[in-house]
């Protein structure tokens, strides 16, 4: 029985092959990635590297076994069919017998346009009968720490999410779920709603800033319309600006804000706190 991650060479998934081996032989892990090139330090760990795209629904055949676990990495060609990608996998899954398919999803509460192929590719895995967990991950750090440049250059945190409030984890929190959900028992036919333990307001995270630059830096909240205006003005294409603003429209209604601790159960600790995930960035 193999361990199987797809994307495993993305911002997620080098994070969850990185903490599977620290529980399991790298033997028993197979990496899935595009661009084996990419991998090639796996490799040489041990790690199995099979080369499939969601876009060539042949190149997933045979990749499973029967009995594999398997996380499915949710993809980000969001002009691509999300939801026929997943369903190759799906698919796949569903021929080979994998005992578990684990699909990286949305928080259920979430009704931007970002979780409509979320929704859609949780319904193809319910009715497959492939025995599933959803984990329905919630926003990440990343998202803000990773992008602090324009930030600190005009002090500002621009979003159109008002006092709307965030139950952000880390990436390397979400990976040590889908870890402890590969590795235990008893996850099947069940759905996670993941979550970081405290959440915050974009006003409190400008405070944070602040703190830790020395600089005074600002909340600017703005309308939906004027933050996919900055948002293009920066580079982003139209359409993506769109799903980040649908995204603080949500954040605003109060969508992101996950309940019940279920990140925290999962990985056996606390979540990591948004003032170190900007403390990592700010010293990188």
């Amino acid at each position: 029985m193999s361990i199987v991650v797809t994307g495993a060479t993305g911002h997620l998934g080098r994070h969850v092959v990185e903490q599977l081996l620290e529980k399991v032989p790298a033997g028993r892990i197979t990496a899935v990635v595009r661009t084996p090139e990419k991998a090639a330090g796996l490799a040489e760990r041990g790690v199995r590297i099979a080369t499939a795209d969601y876009n060539d629904p042949a190149s997933f055949g045979g990749l499973f076994a029967a009995g594999d676990k398997v996380l499915l990495v949710s993809g980000n060609e969001f002009d691509k069919g999300r939801v026929q990608q997943h369903t190759v996998v799906i698919e796949a899954a569903e021929a080979a017998g994998v005992a578990l398919l684990a699909y990286t999803s949305a928080p259920s509460g979430l009704t931007a346009a970002l979780a409509d192929d979320h929704r859609g590719t949780e319904k193809v895995l319910v009715e497959s009968g492939v025995p599933y967990t959803l984990l329905r991950n919630g926003w990440y750090h990343e998202n803000y720490t990773e992008n602090l440049a324009p930030v600190l250059a005009h002090d500002a945190v621009v979003a159109a999410a008002g006092d709307g409030r965030v139950s952000s984890a880390s990436r390397a929190d979400y990976a040590a779920a889908a870890v402890a959900v590969l590795t235990g028992e008893g996850h099947e036919n069940t759905a996670y709603e993941l979550g970081g333990d405290t959440a915050w307001s974009f006003a409190e995270y400008a405070a944070e800033l602040s703190r830790q630059t020395g600089k005074d830096i600002a909340y600017d909240a703005v309308s939906p319309e004027t933050l996919v205006a900055v948002l293009t003005g920066a580079g982003v294409p139209e359409p993506f600006a769109r799903i980040l603003a649908g995204v603080d429209v949500s954040i605003e209604k109060g969508e992101l804000v996950v309940p019940g601790g279920d990140l925290s159960r999962l990985i056996g600790r606390p979540t990591t706190p948004l003032s170190e995930a900007v403390a990592a960035a700010l010293e990188g």
